[in-house]
């Protein structure tokens, strides 16, 4: 077979030379008071999720504003791709209404020439065929826009219309099972935050059932309602409480020394219920000549400022700055899972009561008042958090199940639209991990 300079065994071809390429002409003066509860839909980029249209989402327009654009009209299998905004956002229509029509700031593309089936072009804009082809043209532009006679210059490689199927089959099926997978993180996800609710204000008796006021004893407390065998108390009188500093940062001997210190630039690791590892660390001497001081693993840790609420627990031995609050409970008092839980519930409190001007604060006294509510008896507060962690653990399997998909579909893209590799032996090695139709060759 003659490859290409690109090791590419297909020809390609343009947007141009392919594609029935349209999109709207200004606005024709159509404002915002003209949309109505009712009529033909006017399709947005926002409107876009999951490469389809939410079609309960669109505005609708009326008959004459519909009847001015006949030439971006949309039917089932049409391809639609923003060119203002967030460019490059790519929709395949389905279950079409019998009247839809596009806003400005989105191309319509149907193939002119039969030469491409409309999922595999779908998939094409999604790869980084195109990704690469944006940031070429777009590169170090001021102005974020895809022109047409700029998109019209894309090319393509274009195998048969029979690979094309099978290839659009195939990434079509990994884009449902990414899609199943993530419907079932977000019911997870709502099912913790359920059982957070529930076992952080009801807790569970002795023969492990969810407490309830219509078979249990509540009492009035300053938290609202709690079980009779709860107590509402300062977290000062559980916990030890403590904060972080940051040493000198023009003093490079206090950097740099192999402890282990919690900032502000690990956000994105916080709220997982143990930080293992910190972007930064500190020395002996930064701990000695600073009001730094080293909390013990299983010290539990709360942003008060920028990313205010974000909690973990520490794995191992640490420092933090000064943005954070750090609480080592006392054995037979409090369970530092059951705080973590806690804090995890208390996060949309914290974020609303923060204040500040140019950074949002939460303020040493009202942590020196903060109130929390618990079992007296640390082995319910360690049943909570025990089926709090198997909820977690739960979500935690999902998130890297479709991250696992999600980098299959990336090279499965990189190889199968450039014909690198042939769809065939992906379509069985799909069928073995169950995420292929069994018909699929």
């Amino acid at each position: 077979m003659k490859l290409s300079k690109d090791n590419c065994p297909w020809d390609k071809i343009t947007i141009a030379r392919s594609s029935y390429l349209k999109g709207r002409i200004g606005w024709q003066g159509l404002r915002a008071s003209e949309f109505i509860e009712e009529g033909p839909y006017l399709v947005t980029g926002t409107n876009f999720l999951g490469g389809k249209i939410r079609w309960d989402s669109c505005y609708h327009v009326s008959e004459a504003r519909f009847a001015e654009a006949e030439y971006i009209h949309l039917k089932d299998g049409d391809v639609l791709i923003t060119k203002d905004g967030t460019i490059g956002k790519v929709a395949l229509v389905d279950n079409c209404p019998d009247k839809a029509v596009l806003n400005s700031g989105i191309f319509l593309l149907r193939c002119k020439d039969g030469s491409y089936e409309h999922r595999f072009m779908y998939h094409v804009l999604c790869s980084h065929l195109f990704r690469k082809f944006l940031e070429d043209n777009l590169a170090g532009s001021t102005i974020q826009h895809l022109y047409q006679n700029v998109f019209e210059k894309f090319s393509f490689p274009i195998p048969r219309q029979e690979e094309q199927t099978k290839i659009a089959e195939v990434l079509s099926t990994v884009d449902r099972a990414i899609e199943q997978a993530e419907a079932l993180i977000a019911k997870q996800q709502r099912i913790k935050t359920g059982l957070m609710q529930d076992l952080l204000t009801k807790g569970i008796d002795e023969h492990g059932n969810l407490r309830s006021e219509a078979t249990h004893e509540f009492k009035d407390s300053p938290l609202g309602r709690i079980p009779v065998e709860w107590e509402v108390s300062l977290l000062d009188a559980l916990a030890v409480r403590g904060s972080g500093h940051t040493p000198n940062k023009l003093r490079l001997s206090y950097w740099n020394g192999g402890i282990k210190w919690v900032s502000l630039a690990d956000s994105r690791k916080l709220d997982d219920l143990y930080i293992t590892d910190t972007e930064k660390e500190i020395s002996e001497l930064g701990i000695k000549n600073s009001s730094a001081v080293l909390h013990p693993a299983g010290t539990v840790i709360l942003s008060r400022d920028a990313g205010v609420g974000k909690s973990a627990i520490l794995a191992s031995e640490m420092a933090v700055s000064q943005h954070f609050m750090a609480w080592r409970c006392k054995l037979q008092k409090l369970d530092n899972v059951y705080l973590y839980y806690w804090l995890q519930r208390e996060k949309p409190r914290f974020e609303g009561i923060a204040s500040g001007s140019t950074i949002v604060t939460i303020g040493l006294q009202f942590f020196r008042e903060y109130l929390i509510a618990a079992p007296r008896e640390v082995d319910e507060q360690e049943t909570i958090s025990m089926k709090l962690k198997e909820a977690d653990e739960a979500i935690t399997r999902s998130t890297k199940f479709a991250e696992k998909l999600g980098k299959l579909k990336v090279a499965l893209m990189q190889d199968l639209l450039t014909g690198k590799k042939r769809v065939t032996p992906y379509s069985k090695r799909l069928q073995r991990n169950n995420l292929c139709p069994m018909n699929t060759k």
